[in-house]
């Protein structure tokens, strides 16, 4: 029978999050992920296996508390239109200003997309299309499109609208201008129903 665990798995987790989400999984040494979740270098791999392990369980712990979290309180179902809308703007209030940046997005320019693309990454940006199309769809517009082929190329628009707004935030870009350019983004859609 294993040890129980003597570490608060929480707030490892969330330190290992922040590691990699300022440093990225290559630039994040054992040392930085030992000052940020109070562990020492053996008792890492002994609870996660590796940098590896503890990079998969910090990111799985970004999807559940970051990612889906959002979703759930800025866009839950039924929110349509006006729920990607507070979505979208709610990048703008990052409890750092932005400068760790989105896991996901420095996930997906460091592992790249090619053949095979992070699985975590992969999922994470998944999760976000389907969450846009399923809002799009509650919308007249959308949900008349027979095939949902309007829907799906909306939502592919606004994952890349997305993605590249967590770039610009990190980078330090205007947050008057980001904001203008969201409600011109989510006024044109509303154009369209």
């Amino acid at each position: 029978m294993g040890r129980t665990r003597e570490f608060d798995e929480e707030a490892v987790l969330k330190g290992a999050m922040h590691i990699f989400r300022k440093h990225g999984y290559q630039g994040a040494s054992i040392r930085d992920l030992e000052e940020a979740t109070g562990l020492k270098g053996g008792s890492i791999y002994h609870a996660f296996g590796d940098k590896a392990g503890l990079f998969d369980a910090a990111f799985g712990h970004y999807h559940r508390t970051v990612l889906e979290g959002r979703i759930e309180r800025f866009a839950p179902p039924g929110s349509g239109l006006q729920g990607l809308r507070e979505l979208f703007l709610s990048l703008l209030h990052e409890p750092d200003d932005g400068a760790r940046g989105c896991l996901i997005t420095n996930m997906a320019v460091e592992f790249g997309g090619g053949a095979n693309p992070h699985p975590r990454v992969e999922a994470a940006l998944g999760l976000l299309r389907t969450t846009f199309r399923l809002r799009l769809t509650e919308v007249s517009t959308f949900a008349r499109d027979a095939d949902g082929a309007k829907a799906d190329r909306t939502a592919t628009r606004l994952l890349a609208f997305y993605q590249g707004l967590l770039v610009l935030i990190r980078g330090g870009d205007d947050k008057a201008g980001l904001r203008q350019a969201i409600e011109d983004e989510f006024n044109q859609l509303e154009m369209m129903l």
